[in-house]
């Protein structure tokens, strides 16, 4: 009998984490017995994702020294990563704007009538204030062996360059360097084949968690909310980004079948990490060349999260809202320039969204207790926003393969 797909394995996990973390808490109500259950279920998720962050840096490191070293000089490394970042930009702006567009119109903040947290409850978030400072001194690091540790993707990528650039200088004792390297990416191919094993068994536990301590019910309270997110990220997906692909003659459905099972597993995990491996291949497949996939992808989890980027104009100026606090346009937009640097830098794992929520709050004097607000349904917007944010890096690995030629 043939073996499903992991797609399919993926699909199955999920369906049976809701319905065994369903059935669990109806049968066990107290909280302590459902909670006790979604921890030790959790174990499965924790594991894959401690997994998953196991492989990432040899990965990065390997594949982007590679990549960089066939480049073969220093101007086309500048010549490709000018041509990222400015795509990175455009898409950031498009995100921030949409984010800012629909809270707008749609004024979720106004309409859903909840019980607001009072001053000074504690969030269990920590604001924090990225200055253009903070964020340079950051993005070169004292330590490569300390970035690979803290799996710190901007860090590494800044020191791949300087190490793939060197390795295409020295010329033929660099061939050597290249070779192994290019042996060891494709060994640690393998181990996410190996680690991609246990993908159906993480989502159980991820989905099973959050259904199991959260119900179902917590979806009804905030459906409008809910619902106002995704569609920004449907829109987003399916007009946006499906129209820069139309502009550049990228077929865009071919791209989305050649990531889906990343997709899934990001949206399962809400984690985009999770799914860094698995979209490299599918990006590899699609067409986009390996030079160009392991220099621009590795590069897009820190500048190019744009599902993410969304919620962050779209939740802070919604907890403003809230709390019935009338922000002007001027201050939207300083909101949405601000996002603009604070969002770089930013770790493609859960929860990190929040804590530049929390400092752009601190900022313009909207209470961060509002944070409170969204942390119950969290896991849920953070699964569509990992989700958007493998798409749009899929999308940014195109455009720049296509301005390449590649």
């Amino acid at each position: 009998m043939k073996k499903p797909k992991l797609t399919t394995q993926i699909f199955v996990g999920m369906i049976l984490g809701i319905l065994v973390g369903y059935i669990y808490r109806e049968f066990y109500p107290q909280k302590e017995q459902y909670q006790q259950f979604a921890d030790n279920i959790k174990i499965l998720s924790d594991i894959f994702l401690r997994l998953i962050k196991m492989i990432i840096a040899p990965l990065v490191f390997s594949t982007l020294v590679v990549g960089i070293a066939k480049l073969g000089d220093f101007k086309s490394v500048g010549r490709i990563g000018l041509k990222t970042i400015i795509y990175f930009q455009i898409a950031t702006i498009l995100a921030l704007t949409l984010g800012l567009v629909l809270v707008n119109i749609a004024q979720p903040g106004y309409m859903m009538h909840i019980d607001l947290p009072p001053q000074g409850a504690e969030t269990g978030i920590t604001a924090k204030k990225t200055t253009l400072a903070s964020f340079i001194t950051h993005v070169f690091p004292k330590s490569v062996i300390e970035a690979m540790a803290n799996n710190d993707i901007l860090p590494i990528v800044v020191f791949s360059v300087f190490f793939g650039i060197a390795t295409a200088a020295i010329g033929e004792q660099g061939q050597i360097v290249v070779k192994f390297m290019d042996a060891v990416a494709h060994i640690m191919f393998k181990v996410t084949n190996y680690v991609m094993g246990f993908a159906p068994l993480g989502v159980f536990g991820a989905i099973s968690a959050v259904v199991c301590t959260q119900g179902l019910g917590v979806l009804k309270g905030y459906l409008y909310l809910i619902l106002c997110f995704f569609a920004g990220l449907v829109i987003f997906v399916f007009i946006i980004l499906q129209a820069i692909c139309w502009i550049l003659k990228i077929p865009f459905w071919k791209l989305i079948n050649h990531v889906k099972e990343p997709l899934l597993l990001a949206f399962s995990t809400a984690s985009s990490e999770a799914a860094f491996p698995k979209t490299v291949e599918g990006l590899e497949k699609f067409g986009c060349s390996n030079r160009i996939v392991t220099f621009v992808l590795p590069l897009g989890y820190s500048f190019n999260l744009d599902g993410s980027i969304m919620y962050m104009t779209f939740a802070s100026v919604f907890i403003a809202q809230a709390y019935n606090i009338q922000l002007t346009i001027a201050q939207q937009i300083t909101m949405m320039l601000t996002l603009l640097v604070t969002s770089k830098g930013m770790a493609g794992v859960p929860r990190a969204s929040l804590v530049v929520i929390a400092g752009t709050c601190a900022m313009f004097g909207i209470p961060v207790e509002g944070l409170l607000i969204l942390l119950g349904i969290d896991q849920l917007l953070d699964m569509g926003r990992s989700a958007t944010n493998v798409i749009g890096n899929a999308v940014a690995t195109a455009v720049v393969s296509k301005w390449e030629k590649e």
